[in-house]
């Protein structure tokens, strides 16, 4: 028992670890979850820990993964040898067919340990799902796949539908073995994590080898499924920080205490200022203004901010967006509510306004002389504003005087940065220069960010 209690207290640091909040109380409803459904049948153990121990259906990925190498399904590799690659492709497409979920998994356990392993020396701990995917090519078997399960009557088939209907059918089914496909390749990744946390241990590599939740992934490296899972989350987190914004924005409308007044009061007290006067806030909403660089691998960053600050409008009198590579011009109206389609967003950018001169790469120093010069009315005394950009000028004149003017005007003015702040004036990059002029942070991931929302907008 103390080892499925281990089990359980490293299931509950590592996932700790990777930002869920599990305090004693989940731990011990978790072990009190495994004394009630035994270690019989995994995967019913598996939906008793999620339960207990998870907030929300965006931490569930990150918990199978990690799941999977404190209770793995197996130990060591598969007993029998893996047979050659064209028998194992083979039996892959007929478990495929019938979506047959055990036999896959065992399929993916002789895989990884016939296909996926590395490393010269005989006690080699390395093994790579993406050397045993790559070798397998299960994505090159749709076609046989869908014609075995044609041959068993499971498919569109050839009834009398029309050819319209008939081609709609077959894409369905296509999708349904794509689905198939992915969640043996999940299988293959799952097994190959078990096996080296084997010899590795599973506390490194739940933490080094398990992909982390969205809002914990690098803006700079995240991937086309992790901005789009980023995308989906913008309207939950905007909902979570408008509630903080509005708390403080009660706090504040409290006012500070008015001494003078106070003392005038506490005459009636004997000079004991028992009921301080405050000095009331008039509620007036403050204005935004976000300076977007769309270039390369910061476009995610941005994209990501603009839809999140537009989620966020309603908690300001006015918002206007700027996006710029070398030229910048305003995209306010392409985040309107009527147009706001997250996954279109960058194309609906780059294909509407005007990003670019004489060349495809950021120059900042371009980019912000035009806003003083064509936008200077839209930054005021109640105007924050937020610079979103790694600062790499290629070279180019940063142009300080237009930022210095930018700061003369706005009310408080942020650069959020995506870059580690060890990089910041390293080869092009002009960071330390406009850190000198106006407040920068380094700005990684969601969870970043969206702290920084929160305690950088003005109330």
């Amino acid at each position: 028992m103390t080892a499925v209690a281990d089990r359980i207290t490293g299931l509950a640091a590592a996932l700790r670890a990777h930002g869920v909040r599990i305090g004693t109380g989940e731990t011990v409803d978790a072990a009190r979850a495994v004394e009630a459904l035994g270690l019989a049948d995994r995967e019913l153990l598996r939906e008793g820990l999620a339960a207990t121990l998870l907030h929300g259906p965006g931490q569930r990925a990150l918990f199978d993964a990690v799941f999977d190498l404190y209770f793995p399904r197996g130990v060591g590799g598969p007993q029998d040898a893996p047979r050659d690659l064209e028998t194992l492709r083979d039996r892959l497409a007929d478990a495929l067919a019938a979506d047959d979920r055990a036999l896959m998994a065992q399929l993916a356990a002789e895989a990884v340990e016939g296909l996926g392993g590395y490393g010269s020396s005989p006690g080699s701990d390395g093994f790579s799902a993406y050397q045993t995917l790559d070798r397998l090519r299960p994505q090159t078997l749709l076609a046989r796949i869908r014609a075995d399960i044609r041959g068993r009557g499971g498919g569109s088939g050839s009834g009398s539908g029309s050819g319209s209907g008939e081609g709609f059918a077959d894409r369905l089914l296509d999708d349904e073995i794509r689905r198939r496909i992915e969640e043996f390749r999940r299988m293959v990744g799952a097994e190959a994590r078990r096996r080296v946390a084997e010899r590795r241990g599973r506390d490194e590599i739940a933490r080094r080898g398990v992909r982390p939740t969205a809002d914990r992934v690098d803006f700079l490296f995240a991937n086309r499924d992790q901005l789009a899972e980023l995308r989906r989350a913008v309207q939950p987190l905007a909902r979570k920080l408008a509630t903080r914004l509005a708390a403080r924005r009660r706090r504040a409308a409290r006012g500070t205490i008015d001494l003078r007044r106070t003392l005038r009061s506490s005459l009636s007290t004997g000079g004991v200022p028992m009921r301080p006067v405050l000095r009331r806030r008039r509620p007036v909403r403050p204005e935004l203004v976000l300076l977007c660089d769309v270039s390369g691998s910061v476009s995610g960053f941005s994209d990501f901010t603009m839809l999140l600050v537009q989620a966020l409008h309603d908690q300001f009198s006015k918002v206007r967006v700027f996006a710029f590579v070398n030229r910048l011009d305003e995209v306010t109206g392409l985040l309107g509510h009527g147009r706001a389609d997250p996954d279109g967003l960058g194309a609906r950018i780059r294909a509407e306004a005007t990003l670019t001169g004489w060349h495809g790469s950021s120059d900042y120093g371009m980019a912000l002389g035009e806003f003083t010069e064509r936008y200077g009315g839209a930054v005021g005394p109640r105007t924050t504003v937020f610079v979103l950009g790694d600062a790499r000028t290629n070279m180019s004149d940063p142009n300080l005087p237009a930022v210095r003017e930018l700061a003369r005007r706005a009310r408080r003015v942020y650069w959020l940065n995506p870059e580690p702040r060890d990089r910041w004036g390293t080869g092009d990059s002009a960071a330390p220069a406009y850190a000198g002029l106006v407040e920068m942070h380094e700005c990684r991931t969601a969870r970043q960010l969206s702290g920084l929302i929160a305690a950088l907008l003005p109330v």
